[in-house]
């Protein structure tokens, strides 16, 4: 097993994740297979209780992992399915190494940071490090690890330590640190300074680890005597030193590793024979992929109506699904952020210009998207929303609680329930169209909702969702949440005409809802933005785009049937070569639980 250690330095937020994912992406394509692992050193035993506006959307797993954000690059840009265990961060760590101690597994032993707690990091890397995640049976060859925070943060220390020894014990030739620092611009002629990098590679070398690979931060490339000094200074070959400089779109930062043959510096250092792989990685399909973004003029614009509006991480695979369909339908995406709580009408009479703007941004759009969130701060803004779109013909999306407030505004506006509600925001509504799941927990948060992969089993092969998803009896997505549609009110909105297209294998829970009067109206309980992947929008998210840009009615009719389509992404007929999930430039691949449906 190889490791490749990505650490970062002088300020957080350089793109560790990304740089992450796309060295994973630049071996992956020499031949080589790979997983990923991130360690957080936050206490938390993982990120599900934790805020969006604290640490972004918390990225779900198909085996309901609550993780970082940074799980869900590794998964869209490697296409691969990562595990709860893929994600360290101390309270795992410290509270496997509690329950040992209360087993008496040490024997009596004093339990220490050294060596207890930094066997056990290592213990868990190795591992985890052996489980296959892309589908195919044996362990992978090479394992990114990317170190959370910044170097020199007291909550890394044991991770570092840790880390600094894992080096030693898999040996040379077996573990490449990269370390990903910034080279700032502080004046107008341009002059690049170098001394941050060099004082944060001094730290990490004080605290046992020393860098292979410099990924340097910039708005430019390098120059030639830029980076000699880093190297003078650094200890680090001039050709081991690349630039992640400012790009158009992240796909370019794989390309930009490639060109600079950053894959070449990491083999090298990881004693890999070049004879046995590719050693000129091409990524056709990738650079087409990122080149046609950039070209793209007509716009589509999506109007997202939301409680965390001031923080686009807070929604990441949400965009990132959009993006995919975007491009997928040949359309410059641009995001109207509407904040939930400024359609409501309070916020007409508290700050008139606050709700007018608000109102211009969801008018202006082409669609409505209202993604999940918990709380009812907003929700009656969103529930404006739906009514918005659902009565003016606009397309619509609603996902988690962007279901639930569309079901709740049709019994509102359609039944004539002025009450009704979710027992989430009003325990004592007299119309409960969404109600508390039967086997949730109300005294733990953490880990008690219901998550991961669950499967939805459409009653229409003819709706919408069930031809966008290639007209399959059922689908697999994820779920995160607490509150579902009361199973006894389903009747009464069915015979009003809401259609639940797609329930659980009960029958009881409602998954998809649909308006078949409209051009576009659907709203899910999963979560499909989590298993989108470049080059394999969601089915969701490209029926949104497509019904947004007048392309729906060919994208329908284009749909293959599931009797010709194969649950590894390609149509009767398909090549194999594109059996990993990449799509042809001309054509799409549409994804939602592994199978595809091309255009």
């Amino acid at each position: 097993m190889k490791y490749v250690l990505v650490t970062g330095g002088v300020v957080s937020g350089l793109g560790k994740g990304v740089t992450a994912s796309s060295i994973g992406l630049l071996l992956q394509s020499c031949g080589l297979r790979v997983t990923s692992i991130k360690i957080d050193p936050y206490l938390n035993k993982d990120a599900g209780t934790m805020s969006p506006f604290e640490h972004g959307e918390v990225f779900v797993l198909d085996d309901g992992g609550e993780v970082d954000l940074d799980l869900g690059n590794y998964e869209r840009f490697l296409d691969v399915k990562l595990t709860r265990d893929n994600n360290i961060t101390t309270g795992k760590i410290y509270q496997s190494v509690i329950d040992k101690e209360r087993k008496g597994d040490y024997l009596g032993k004093t339990v220490q940071v050294v060596p207890h707690i930094t066997d056990a990091i290592q213990d868990w890397i190795e591992r985890v490090a052996a489980v296959p995640v892309d589908g195919k049976e044996g362990p992978p060859d090479v394992c990114v690890i990317e170190l959370g925070g910044t170097i020199g943060d007291i909550e890394s220390m044991p991770f570092i330590e840790a880390l600094g020894q894992f080096s030693y014990r898999v040996g040379a030739g077996n573990f490449c640190l990269i370390h990903v620092s910034l080279v700032p611009v502080l004046n107008v002629v341009g002059e690049q300074k170098t001394k941050p990098t060099q004082h944060s590679v001094r730290g990490l070398r004080s605290l046992g680890l020393t860098p292979n690979i410099l990924a340097c931060r910039s708005t430019t490339a390098l120059d030639a005597n830029v980076k000699e000094k880093l190297s003078r200074f650094c200890h680090v070959p001039e050709e081991n030193i690349v630039t992640l400089y400012d790009v158009s779109n992240i796909w370019h930062i794989p390309l930009l590793l490639r060109d600079q043959k950053a894959h070449e510096a990491i083999l090298k250092v990881l004693d890999v024979d070049l004879s046995c792989i590719v050693s000129k990685p091409v990524l056709r399909e990738w650079t087409a992929r990122a080149q046609l973004c950039d070209m793209l003029n007509e716009t589509v614009r999506v109007a997202m109506v939301g409680k965390y509006t001031g923080l686009s991480d807070s929604y990441l695979s949400v965009l990132k699904a959009l993006l995919h369909a975007s491009v997928a339908c040949r359309r410059k995406l641009v995001i109207n952020w509407v904040s939930a709580s400024d359609l409501e009408d309070v916020t007409a009479i508290e700050n008139p210009e606050v709700n007018r703007a608000a109102w211009n941004s969801l008018k202006s759009a082409d669609a409505v998207l209202v993604p999940g969130g918990f709380g009812d701060r907003g929700v009656e803004g969103k529930i404006i929303a739906a009514k918005y779109a659902r009565e003016n013909n606009i397309p619509y999306l609603g996902i988690c609680l962007g279901m639930q407030t569309a079901v709740i505004e049709y019994a509102r506006s359609i039944l004539g329930l002025e009450n009704a509600n979710s027992t989430e925001f009003d325990p004592n509504t007299t119309d409960p169209c969404v109600i508390f799941m039967p086997e949730g927990s109300k005294t733990h948060m953490g880990g008690t909702m219901r998550l991961g992969s669950r499967r939805t089993y459409f009653q229409n092969l003819d709706s919408k969702a069930a031809q966008l998803y290639g007209s399959q009896r059922f689908i697999d997505e994820r779920h995160r949440h607490r509150y579902e549609v009361n199973p006894d009110m389903v009747l009464q909105l069915e015979k009003a005409g809401l259609s639940f297209t797609g329930k659980d294998e009960s029958g009881r829970r409602m998954q998809v809802i649909e308006l078949e009067s409209h051009p576009y109206f659907v709203a899910v309980q999963f979560h499909p933005e989590f298993k989108s992947r470049p080059g394999k929008p969601s089915a969701l998210f490209l029926g949104l785009i497509a019904a947004a840009s007048g392309q729906l009615d060919l994208l329908l009719k284009k749909s293959v049937t599931k009797t010709n389509v194969f649950a590894n992404g390609m149509s009767a007929g398909s090549p194999h070569r594109y059996g990993n999930g990449k799509s042809p430039v001309n054509g799409i691949y549409i994804n939602g639980n592994g199978n595809g449906l091309h255009v």
